[in-house]
């Protein structure tokens, strides 16, 4: 067992290149990857990484080690996947990799834990398609375009990306009726975590720029979270997913400007490697996801 263990931390390190990122996703710390390592490397007698203040990289013996691993746990996994097909009893831990805007996914994840008490979960926040295949997700949850043949997908529903603020904060400073009164305004903006890029906000015609001038940045920040938090105090306009103020609109706290000059509609899907059978707890949560996600989408008018 120690062996094996040893192996599946070798695995992620070589697929992470990062100590750090390995002992995260393991739930240990960086150093105890390193010794891990250190022993797996000393019981082998070779040298399976280069390692540098900077970066990590495999050696020759490390990469014919690394193939040799994968294919141990892919048949660990295919025999755990053949036992539980055999019983069709979703069971064991799902690791379900979530989007940042993740508050419109938690009530349906409660429901499915509900509903599936033997599965358990393991959650992760991320806005990245890559750690489905590199850091062993079962399966995500994504919006946006997909474009990775190694992924299954199926479509679960549509938002729309909206301007909004408080009714307070347009009382004070008045209601923009076109893409050119944003100058005057406070104007909150998202930065995405993974790339460090400001989300730009889909006005038609692309008005990225105002009579010229740049989108007045009164504040920026990397979580939806703290931008509706703001918008909710009355700071400011917000680009935000509809779903995010639906509370906020139906109580009357916040509303929508400039509706006919956004240009984005986004769809979520879910997906799930194509490389995998699919296991019955997979297969639950997909159907569960798939038959519960529009009940949580703001309604639109036809």
């Amino acid at each position: 067992m120690e062996s094996l263990n040893g192996m599946e931390v070798f695995v992620h390190v070589a697929q992470t290149r990062s100590f750090i990122a390995t002992g995260r996703v393991k739930g240990i710390s960086s150093s105890a990857v390193s010794k891990s390592i250190s022993r797996l490397e000393d019981r082998l007698g070779v040298r399976l990484f280069q390692r540098s203040t900077r970066s990590v990289h495999l050696t020759p013996e490390g990469e014919v080690f690394l193939e040799r691993c994968r294919r141990i746990f892919d048949e660990i996994q295919a025999a755990e996947d053949e036992l539980l097909s055999m019983t069709e009893q979703p069971r064991g831990r799902l690791r379900i990799g979530l989007p940042l805007a993740g508050g419109l996914m938690l009530p349906m994840i409660s429901d499915f834990m509900q509903r599936y008490p033997e599965i358990e979960l393991d959650l992760d926040f991320s806005d990245r398609l890559s750690d489905v295949i590199d850091e062993g997700m079962d399966v995500v949850i994504r919006g946006g375009e997909l474009n990775d043949s190694r992924l299954i997908s199926r479509r679960l529903g549509s938002f729309r990306l909206c301007l909004a603020g408080s009714v307070s904060y347009f009382g004070k400073h008045g209601v923009p009726v076109r893409p050119d009164d944003l100058a005057t305004h406070a104007c909150l903006h998202y930065r995405y975590p993974s790339s460090g890029k400001l989300e730009q906000w889909p006005l038609k015609l692309k008005t990225a720029t105002l009579g010229g001038h740049a989108l007045p940045s009164t504040m920026i920040c990397s979580s939806l979270e703290a931008l509706l938090f703001l918008v909710e105090e009355g700071r400011g306009i917000a680009c935000l997913p509809d779903f995010a103020i639906r509370n906020g609109l139906s109580h009357g706290q916040l509303q929508t400007v400039l509706d006919s000059y956004m240009s984005r509609i986004t769809t979520f899907h879910v997906l799930w490697p194509s490389t995998r059978q699919m296991t019955p707890k997979v297969r639950v949560f997909v159907d569960f996801i798939t038959e519960v996600f529009n009940q949580y989408l703001v309604k639109k008018n036809k």
